[in-house]
């Protein structure tokens, strides 16, 4: 049989992600990688993890082997709900606004499928999440770019986009993936008007938000829209997700969606026909993780690890790059993103950076339109001196470049 023809029209808007791709060829333990968006695995709790499986297995064994419910265990979900009530706000958020997704990843592919249909208008920044595009290209939206700049999405241009009937909006607001940005609290509040003004919901998009190094910290726009309804329930036009990847371990596989109870309650009958229920056991040992304070301790470790190696790379960056060549910088999170001059497009740079040992992402992917001429930096993977080695041979292939 030709199977070439019996593929679902949806397949020709997909196409291997361009970072796990890397991740294959970055995974020569000569290499130097700054592609992946890989947290370090030495940092990973690992006798921790071992020690609440086997608490989790001695205390809750036979369930945490067991089918469960797609909603999630029920006091994984009481925890992540915990985390955003707030004294004096005005509504409750439980365990029924609180969805378990097998990673961030699965939340945004849920979302998609029960939100949007073929035409729907989706407002992205750009550039934007690589992997999000990826997810809902085949469901035949069309994305409109939004720009940004070193104060996140640029939200005075909204509201053209929004009067083109635009049903949804996709934001990282907290260090920003690919560019490590951060939306201002004026833009917050203002983004916060036009949702309001224009009735329409936002996907924010949370997965870097506990690793600030630098700045004040600001409160989600999750936070600055929800109101409650007559009886005290959560009314949002913005849905959330979170995950434990980037404070645990993505190994565990284990992400989070809060929105209104008629959201969830979508997106679990979808789940239900994905993968019927996220890893039991991974749950039960999530909530001991965060039960029994691991998150606490890991959290300081994790931000004095990274931002020393963010602060690594900015020093080297400032070193090696040739003039003519920017960069964003971050106050947290795990990536800056570079913008060559016009001319240079980065993916022949990474054809010459890779035979000398050193990986990056180009731009143009996470792009809805141009971004040739950038690429993204992950600086959370490397040691401190594997990052210097890598930057300072980098600016050496961009030297020639500019030349």
């Amino acid at each position: 049989m030709n199977w070439n023809s019996q593929f679902a029209t949806r397949t020709q808007y997909t196409k291997r992600s361009a970072v796990r791709e890397l991740l294959k060829l970055t995974a020569q333990p000569d290499m130097i990688s700054f592609a992946g968006g890989l947290p370090a695995p030495e940092l990973f709790p690992v006798e921790k993890v071992k020690e609440a499986a086997d608490l989790m297995l001695s205390e809750f064994g036979h369930q945490a082997l067991q089918y469960s419910e797609t909603e999630g265990i029920a006091p994984l979900r009481d925890w992540v709900a915990a985390q955003f009530n707030r004294v004096g706000q005005p509504f409750t958020i439980g365990r029924d606004n609180v969805l378990i997704v097998s990673g961030a990843q699965q939340g945004l592919d849920l979302i998609g499928r029960v939100l949007l249909n073929e035409g729907d208008k989706v407002i992205v920044e750009n550039p934007t999440y690589l992997a999000l595009l990826g997810a809902w290209r085949p469901l035949g939206v069309q994305f409109l770019g939004v720009p940004s700049d070193e104060n996140g999405m640029v939200v005075d241009a909204l509201e053209p986009l929004l009067q083109q009937g635009a049903k949804l909006i996709y934001s990282i607001p907290t260090f920003q993936n690919p560019q490590g940005t951060t939306l201002s609290l004026a833009r917050r509040q203002q983004l916060t008007g036009l949702l309001r003004k224009y009735n329409v919901g936002l996907l924010e998009d949370n997965p870097y938000g506990e690793l600030r190094y630098s700045g004040e910290a600001l409160p989600h726009v999750f936070q600055l829209e929800a109101e409650a309804d007559a009886t005290g329930q959560l009314r949002s036009r913005v849905i959330y997700s979170g995950t434990f990847s980037k404070v645990l371990t993505p190994g565990l596989r284990i992400g989070w969606v809060l929105a209104d109870e008629a959201v969830i309650d979508k997106l679990v009958m979808f789940k239900q026909g994905t993968d019927l229920h996220t890893s039991t056991l991974n749950q039960y040992i999530t909530h001991a993780l965060a039960r029994d304070g691991v998150i606490d301790q890991q959290l300081p470790r994790l931000r004095a690890a990274y931002k020393q190696r963010r602060d690594v790379m900015l020093a080297a960056l400032a070193q090696h790059f040739p003039a003519g060549v920017t960069w964003t910088r971050p106050d947290g999170g795990l990536f800056l993103m570079v913008t060559l001059p016009t001319h240079i497009n980065a993916a022949d740079v990474l054809q010459v950076a890779i035979q000398h040992k050193v990986a990056f992402v180009p731009g143009e992917d996470f792009h809805l339109n141009g971004g040739q001429n950038t690429f993204r930096l992950n600086f959370s993977n490397a040691q401190p001196e594997r990052i210097e080695q890598g930057i300072a041979i980098l600016g050496q292939v961009l030297r020639m470049a500019v030349a």
